[in-house]
């Protein structure tokens, strides 16, 4: 597991690399890779809540840069709109799982 997760780690910094330099051929081959092992690794982890949270965040996180990405691509930054979502649905994953871990040990 951990050598997919460090490999899933590659593919986003190749991703945001060829973003940064705009080499739009490479960031887009590297984009579903990328996102496929994020959904994958949240998948494998399920039965860890606190796994299953933080990957899912880093689902959203992935999706929200590839939306922009491609915006940056292909048009004026006109995707970015719809990459907020993603990143507002990412924040409140993570601050679910806070939270309710937060009220479990106060009912404890």
């Amino acid at each position: 597991m951990q050598k997919r997760e460090n490999l899933h780690i590659v593919f986003w910094l190749v991703k945001d690399f060829s973003w940064i330099l705009g080499l739009k051929i490479l960031g887009i081959v590297m984009a579903p890779p990328t996102l496929i092992l994020s959904i994958w690794i949240a998948w494998k982890r399920r039965k860890n809540r606190a796994d299953l949270f933080h990957n899912l965040a880093v689902v959203c996180w992935i999706s929200a840069n590839i939306v922009w990405m491609f915006g940056e691509f292909f048009c004026t930054d006109c995707t970015r709109p719809f990459a907020i979502p993603f990143f507002v649905l990412g924040f409140i994953l993570i601050a679910y799982f806070y939270i309710t871990e937060w009220t479990k040990k106060k009912t404890l």
